[in-house]
């Protein structure tokens, strides 16, 4: 019986190494992805959008490449294109927490609080027990009044 247990031991052990050994190469998915989110570290936007709009022309249902496209727009000044990104990524994914934030942005810094609200209403149907979108964009409301 010992003997049993410590080949089922050691087999199980294997097989959590196997799994925690992921040494695939990065996608070029990700890797465009993790470019985008350089440029936006950096606060480069314009670097950031030069990655971004080819990567969601080649990637049309990426939720996320939306966003940041929006969110790289939205930080140029850009707000009716980056409206358009954030709502392509909603359509995409309807309970994007992130979108649902930097859309709710936007629409403060377009003096359209109204709509931020919608969004901040939004993301509490998300996020129940409250989520970091949900404080961050109602913090950003409450700082309007």
């Amino acid at each position: 019986m010992p003997i049993l247990r410590l080949l089922l031991a050691a087999s199980l052990f294997v097989c959590t190494l196997a799994f925690a050994a992921d040494t695939s190469p990065p996608t070029p998915k990700d890797t465009e992805l993790e470019k985008a989110k350089t440029a936006i570290a950096r606060k480069d936007w314009v670097a950031a959008q030069a990655v971004l709009e080819p990567y969601t022309t080649s990637n049309p249902r990426n939720a996320d490449g939306f966003n940041l496209l929006g969110y790289s727009l939205r930080n140029q000044k850009k707000f009716d294109e980056s409206l358009l990104a954030y709502k392509q990524a909603l359509t995409l994914d309807p309970k994007h927490r992130g979108a649902h934030e930097y859309i709710g942005i936007a629409y403060i810094q377009m003096g359209q609080l109204d709509k931020a609200k919608e969004h901040l209403a939004s993301l509490d149907k998300i996020c129940p027990l409250s989520c970091e979108e949900y404080r961050d964009l109602k913090k950003a409301i409450a700082q309007v009044k």
